[in-house]
C-alpha cells in the first residue's frame, strides 16, 4: 500500500538506515523493523536498554501486543556488529511503516536519554515536522504515532491473515496486493479492497510444492535443476533466480529476482503448480523472505562474500543469514545442507528441523553419523552417486549414476556442481520425485547451454574452449579456474576475464585478484561491470586489480585493461588460439547475451 501520507523519510545523526521486515527474516520469524544505529551511542548497553524500554512502552501504548494469534509478544533484538548496531522489533503486518517510525523514535529518545548534550547540538537542525521534534516527548510521539498508525491499518488484512493461518493456506503480501494461497488456486486482492474472509470459500485454495535455495555459490545452478527435476514428473514449474522469473520454462522476466518480489511473482502466477526460488543475501537482509511455509530449502555452501554489509562482518555471521530459510520452512519442512561446510553444519546443528545432508565421500563420517540417526544422505562413492534413504526404518541406498557421465560436472572437472547436483537429489527427494526422474534428469541436465545458461557455459570456437559463468567470490572462482585447468591439453593457455561489482569492500576485490594470480593465467584482461559501478569510478575497480596482481608476481605485460565487459571478452577470445581455454565470468546481462549473440557468429 502507499505510505501514509505524514511518513516522511529523512536524514538522521543517530542511525543510517530503518527499513521494513515484510516476512521471516534474519532477527525473527515475523514481520518487523530494523534500523542501523549510529553515533557513540550505537555500542552503549545503556542506551540499548533505553531502546527496549522505549519499544516496550510505545508498542503497548499502541496495543502491539503481538503479531497474530500465535505470537503474544513484542520481540526487541540488538545485534552489534562491526560497522553499527541493528536494532529490529517485530511488528504487525498492517503496521510496518508506522513501526519504522516507532523505531527511529525510540532510538533517537534513548541516545537523547544517554547522551543529552549530543542530541541538543542536532535536535534544531530539522524543521520537516519529523520525530526530531518530540524526541522525548512521549505524549507529543505518540499522538502522531496513533494518527499513523491508524491511516496504515487494515483491520480486513489481519482477519484474512488469521483466517489463512487457520485454513493452512500461504499468505503472501507486497505493498499493493495481498494473496491466499498459491498457484492455479491462489487469490489476489488489492490490500484496499479485501473481501470479508467469510466470503472466500478457502476449501477451493491450495498451497503448492516450494522449495528455496541459497548459499554462496551455486544457487541458480541449483534452483535450474531442481526445477527441471519437478517439471520432468510434471509439474509446471515456476522459479526465480538472479536471472529473472521462468513459469514453464518461458522468460517470464528478466533480471535479478533473487528476493521475495520475484518470489512472489511466482507463486501468483495460476499455472504454476511447484515454485523453486533462489533466495539471495541481499533479499533476505534487506526485507526477508516471500514464505513461511515451504517444503524443502538448501543451503549450498557459505564462502567470503559481501562482508561488511547490513552487518555480516564474517563466516559466522554469513551462516547465519542464510539460515533464514529454516523461519521459511512449513512444520516438517526438510533442510537441505553441506556436511562438507563445517561453519554451516556447527550453525545449524542446535536448531535442526528434519535435516538431509550432502557430502563429497558418501562414506564420510557426518554421513555416516547422520545414517545411523535415519536422515536421508546424498554423497559419491567410487565415481558413482548414492542417495541413502530411511525406508520404514531401514537404510536404502540408490544408485543415481556416475558423476563423470553426468553433463553439470564437465567430466567431473567440476566438483562445485557435484555439490549442486546433491543438494538439488536430496532436495527433489523430499518432494516425492522418484528416484528414475532424479537419475534421468542428471544424465542429461547441461548437456544443452540453454540449460544452464551463464552457469559453466561452454562454447568450442576454433578449437578454443569457452567458458561463461558467474563466478563473482574467490571459492566461485577457484572452482571455474579449476574446471579451466582440468580442460586444458599440453602447452594450452589459460585466459581469464576479471572484474568485480562496486559494492565489494577492497578487501574482497583484492581477495579475488590474489585468487586469480595464484591459477596463473598467460593473460588477463580486467573490466568494469556495466551497471554494477555501485558508486566506483570508471576503471578503479580495474586499477586496484592490477596493483594486486603486481604485487602478487604476475608480469605487467600479460595484465590488459578493456572497461567494457562486452569488448575485454572479446578480446580474450581473439587472443586465444586452438588448444586454449577462455575463462569469462560475466555478471552483465547485456553484456552476457551480447557475447553469445558474437559468439554464435562465429560458429556459423
Amino acid at each position: 500500500m502507499p505510505v501514509p501520507i505524514n511518513v516522511i523519510e529523512r536524514d538522521s545523526e543517530f542511525f543510517s538506515e530503518s527499513r521494513r521486515l515484510t516476512g521471516p527474516n534474519f532477527f525473527f520469524k515475523h514481520t518487523g523493523v530494523v534500523l542501523e544505529a549510529l553515533s557513540e551511542a550505537a555500542k552503549d548497553g545503556a542506551a540499548h536498554t533505553r531502546w527496549r524500554y522505549h519499544i516496550a512502552a510505545l508498542t503497548l501504548a499502541l496495543d502491539w501486543r503481538g503479531l497474530h494469534e500465535r505470537d503474544a509478544t513484542v520481540q526487541a533484538v540488538v545485534r552489534m556488529h562491526d560497522a553499527s548496531t541493528s536494532l529490529a522489533f517485530s511488528a504487525p503486518i498492517d503496521q510496518l511503516y508506522v513501526a519504522t517510525e516507532v523505531n527511529e523514535w525510540a532510538w533517537e529518545t534513548a541516545v537523547a536519554d544517554c547522551y543529552p548534550l549530543l542530541t541538543i547540538s542536532n535536535a534544531c537542525s530539522d524543521d520537516t515536522g519529523s520525530m526530531l521534534n518530540d524526541i522525548g516527548d512521549i505524549e507529543a510521539a505518540l499522538i502522531r504515532l496513533r494518527a499513523h498508525a491508524l491511516t496504515e491499518k487494515n483491520p480486513t488484512l489481519i482477519e484474512l491473515r488469521d483466517a489463512a493461518l487457520t485454513h493452512d493456506v500461504a499468505l503472501y503480501v507486497d505493498d499493493d496486493e495481498v494473496t491466499i494461497g498459491a498457484g492455479p488456486s491462489s487469490m489476489t486482492f488489492d490490500l484496499q479492497q479485501i473481501p470479508a474472509p467469510s466470503d472466500i470459500d478457502f476449501l477451493k485454495i491450495r498451497n503448492i510444492p516450494v522449495a528455496l535455495v541459497t548459499g554462496s555459490n551455486g544457487k541458480t545452478t541449483t534452483v535450474r535443476l531442481l526445477a527441471a527435476m519437478l517439471a520432468a514428473q510434471g509439474a509446471t514449474l515456476g522459479y526465480s533466480s538472479t536471472e529473472g522469473v521462468v513459469i514453464d520454462g518461458d522468460a517470464f522476466t528478466t533480471g535479478d529476482y533473487s528476493g521475495p518480489a520475484g518470489a512472489r511473482t511466482v507463486l501468483r502466477d495460476k499455472r504454476v503448480s511447484a515454485a523453486v526460488l533462489e533466495c539471495a543475501r541481499g533479499g533476505i537482509l534487506r526485507r526477508g523472505l516471500a514464505v513461511c511455509d515451504a517444503d524443502v530449502a538448501i543451503v549450498t555452501n557459505v564462502s567470503a562474500d559481501h562482508f561488511g554489509e547490513y552487518g555480516i562482518d564474517n563466516l559466522d555471521d554469513l551462516a547465519a543469514a542464510k539460515l533464514t530459510v529454516l523461519r521459511g520452512l512449513r512444520d516438517g519442512g526438510v533442510l537441505v545442507l553441506n556436511g562438507d561446510d563445517t561453519i554451516m553444519m556447527g550453525r545449524s546443528k542446535h536448531f535442526w528441523p528434519k535435516v538431509a545432508v550432502f557430502a563429497r565421500d558418501f562414506n564420510s563420517p557426518i554421513l555416516q553419523a547422520l545414517r545411523s540417526e535415519a536422515c536421508v544422505t546424498c554423497g559419491v562413492e567410487a565415481g558413482q552417486l548414492k542417495l541413502s534413504t530411511a525406508d520404514d526404518g531401514a537404510d536404502v541406498t540408490v544408485d543415481l549414476g556416475s558423476v563423470a557421465a553426468m553433463p553439470l560436472t564437465a567430466n567431473a572437472h567440476a566438483t562445485y556442481n557435484i555439490d549442486n547436483i546433491a543438494a538439488a537429489t536430496l532436495a527433489a527427494n523430499a518432494l516425492s520425485v522418484p528416484h528414475e526422474t532424479i537419475r534421468a534428469i542428471l544424465n542429461t541436465f547441461g548437456a544443452r547451454r540453454q540449460d544452464n545458461s551463464g552457469r559453466l557455459e561452454q562454447w568450442h570456437i576454433n578449437g578454443v574452449h569457452i567458458l561463461i559463468d558467474y563466478a563473482h567470490n574467490p571459492a566461485g572462482l577457484a572452482g571455474l579456474l579449476d574446471v579451466a585447468n582440468g580442460l586444458r591439453v599440453g602447452e594450452s593457455k589459460l585466459g581469464l576475464l576479471l572484474g568485480q561489482a562496486g559494492n565489494r569492500d577492497n578487501t574482497d576485490i583484492d581477495a579475488l585478484a590474489k585468487t586469480a594470480a595464484r591459477y596463473a593465467p598467460d593473460m588477463i584482461v580486467l573490466k568494469d561491470i556495466d551497471g554494477f559501478l555501485r558508486g566506483r569510478a570508471d576503471g578503479e575497480i580495474a586499477a586496484m586489480m592490477a596493483r594486486t596482481l603486481v604485487a602478487e608476481g604476475f608480469a605487467t605485460a600479460n595484465i590488459k585493461t578493456t572497461l567494457s565487459e562486452f569488448d575485454a571478452a572479446k578480446q580474450l577470445v581473439n587472443w586465444a588460439t586452438a588448444g586454449d581455454v577462455v575463462v569469462l565470468p560475466m555478471h552483465g546481462v547485456v553484456a552476457r547475451q551480447a557475447m553469445r549473440d558474437w559468439l554464435d557468429g562465429l560458429s556459423t
